[in-house]
């Protein structure tokens, strides 16, 4: 991917090192420096890829506590990547490589010449997962740092006596009706994350996190990851193909009313043809999709495509597959019915597809 001239914005490429220990600050505050000396506030956007090896879920949970809502983060969590930066080329799947992830850094540039307007990012999500089965809680936890998983216990809400692996998972099977167990399965936990921004603003934020289920058996429940705690309440997800096409309808949905507002026309600036001199437009856009989807998940092609193709036919559209898919967002878009899934931040997705669409506004013309 090249970046060239984005009307009104100033790119830059911000790496995050490989030390001991990730310096998950350190990159944050570069982002916010690097964003505030072009434009004095948060960045406009953030296109974060990180290596398939290292947990980013520290990373964007600092983001979300650095920056609003309206700052647009999308990225691949899972990838291998290359990126030039100066005259050095670095490269993640190197063992010398310095850096574990790589942000695209996209500000206001409070500098731009005249009669250059503004580029605008909007952020759109397909789920593809959905839950099933009851509320547990975990009530006993065990990291195991060979493989990167955990193994629990957990009950549910309803009973006071604890349930192994195999006994959950029969549950969530027999809910499904699906005794073949070739259903992609997930849990999603909420988590209590401790964030920091300098030293002197640190704060804990609720982050809804998933994790693979790898197995169960008459002892533990296994799942990737670590960061679950005991009394963390769970809840299982499956990949859902009939949820992410109705999901995808509604991004279409979503494009559709921000092409009308784009083209809703705000003043009275037109040629002397009568064409509108002051339109906005939509100039290119991005998909990032778990690489779970696609022809054999919805049974045809072009799915996860559609939405923007059909909004925007003829304008510059790219995408890739990825093994975990980045975006702000929050529970509310997995839990319906309930505002307090508004202040739980979920950032980093399953089975999902994420779409960047990018618009430009002209300047503001002179007034006679």
């Amino acid at each position: 991917m090249t970046v060239g001239f984005l009307p009104g914005l100033a790119v830059d490429l911000i790496p995050l090192r490989k030390t001991r220990g990730f310096m998950t600050e350190d990159f944050v505050c570069s982002i916010r420096e690097r964003s505030f000396s072009h434009s004095g506030s948060s960045p406009m956007g953030i296109l974060l890829f990180s290596d398939e090896d290292i947990d980013i879920k520290p990373v964007l949970a600092n983001l979300v506590h650095a920056f609003s809502s309206e700052t647009a983060i999308v990225g691949d969590a899972g990838s291998r990547f290359l990126y030039q930066g100066g005259t050095a080329i670095n490269r993640s799947n190197n063992r010398a490589s310095s850096s574990a992830a790589v942000a695209l850094l996209f500000s206001r540039d409070a500098g731009k010449p005249p009669g250059v307007g503004e580029t605008q990012f909007h952020v759109m999500l397909s789920t593809g997962i959905s839950p099933i089965g009851p509320t547990y809680k975990a009530i006993y936890v065990k990291a195991i740092s060979d493989d990167y998983s955990t193994r629990l216990l957990a009950t549910t809400l309803a009973n006071d006596f604890n349930l192994d692996g195999q006994a959950i998972l029969d549950q969530i099977y027999n809910e499904l009706g699906d005794h073949t167990h070739s259903q992609a399965l997930y849990i999603g936990v909420t988590k209590m994350r401790k964030c920091t921004f300098r030293s002197e603003n640190t704060r804990w934020i609720l982050i809804h996190e998933f994790h693979d289920v790898l197995r169960g058996d008459h002892e533990y429940l296994y799942v990737h990851g670590d960061g679950i705690r005991c009394f963390n309440s769970l809840r299982f997800y499956h990949a859902n193909s009939d949820l992410a096409r109705a999901s995808c309808n509604n991004v279409s949905n979503n494009m559709r009313r921000l092409k009308q507002d784009l083209n809703h026309p705000t003043d009275d600036h037109t040629n002397y043809n009568g064409i509108d001199m002051h339109k906005k437009s939509v100039f290119g856009g991005m998909m990032f999709a778990c690489y779970g989807r696609g022809k054999l998940f919805f049974g045809e092609p072009n799915v996860d495509a559609s939405p923007f193709l059909e909004n925007f036919p003829g304008v510059t559209f790219s995408g890739t597959f990825c093994n975990g898919e980045i975006a702000h967002g929050d529970l509310s878009s997995y839990e319906k019915g309930s505002k307090e899934h508004h202040s739980i931040r979920c950032s980093l997705h399953e089975f999902s597809t994420v779409y960047l669409v990018m618009s430009y506004t002209p300047p503001p013309l002179p007034q006679h």
